[in-house]
C-alpha cells in the first residue's frame, strides 16, 4: 500500500453476501413407486389385477374389458416360452351349480373367442373351462364378488435351464443349455 492511499472498499448490492451457516440442501424427493401392472406373468400365472366385466348373468364381455383383455394378448406375445394356457372362468355360489358351471363355462370360452379373434392370439395356445363355484376364493362368503372371476394358468411354458462355469479369473463359460417344458 502506497503512503496517504486509504484502502477503498468498493461494493454495490450485488455483491452483498449473508455470512453464515448455509442451509442444509433438500433431501431429493423419494422415487414415486412403480405403478403395478395391469397384466403381469408370476410363475404359472397370467395374472391380471382388474376384473373381466360381463353383462349380468351373460357371457357378453363388456366394452371396458377390451382394453385389459388387449393386454393380457400382449404380454402373451410377448412371452414366447409360454405355449399353452387355459382360461377359467370361475363364479359365485348364487344360483344353481349347473347354472353356474355353464355360464362360467361360457364366459372363459368369450374371453378365449375375444382374445384370438380381435386379438389375434393362436387358437392353438389357448383351452377355456368354467369351474362354477368349485374353486371359490372366498369360502366363507360364497356369494362374494371375488369369486367371479376368470383366471389365465399357464399349462405349458418352455424354460431354458443353463449351467454357467466360472474361471479363477472370474470369466463365465456356459457349459450346458437345454430347454425344459415345464
Amino acid at each position: 500500500m502506497l503512503l496517504g492511499c486509504a484502502p477503498r472498499v468498493w461494493s454495490d448490492n450485488a455483491g452483498l453476501a449473508i455470512v453464515g451457516t448455509a442451509a442444509a440442501p433438500e433431501a431429493a424427493p423419494e422415487p414415486e413407486p412403480e405403478p403395478q401392472k395391469r397384466v403381469e406373468v408370476r410363475d404359472n400365472k397370467i395374472v391380471i389385477n382388474e376384473k373381466v366385466q360381463f353383462e349380468f348373468d351373460s357371457a357378453k364381455i363388456l366394452e371396458v374389458s377390451h382394453d385389459l383383455l388387449d393386454e393380457v394378448a400382449k404380454v402373451i406375445k410377448e412371452n414366447p416360452q409360454i405355449k399353452k394356457i387355459e382360461i377359467e372362468g370361475h363364479a359365485s355360489a348364487e344360483g344353481s351349480d349347473s347354472h353356474n358351471m355353464q355360464l362360467s363355462d361360457r364366459r372363459a370360452k368369450a374371453v378365449m373367442k375375444y382374445l384370438t379373434g380381435k386379438a389375434g392370439v393362436d387358437k392353438k395356445m389357448l383351452t377355456a373351462k368354467g369351474y362354477g363355484e368349485t374353486r371359490l376364493l372366498n369360502s366363507s362368503n360364497p356369494e362374494a364378488e371375488e369369486n367371479r372371476r376368470v383366471e389365465f394358468t399357464i399349462t405349458e411354458q418352455v424354460v431354458t435351464e443353463t449351467k454357467v462355469e466360472v474361471d479363477d479369473q472370474g470369466h463365465e463359460k456356459v457349459i450346458e443349455e437345454k430347454k425344459v417344458k415345464e
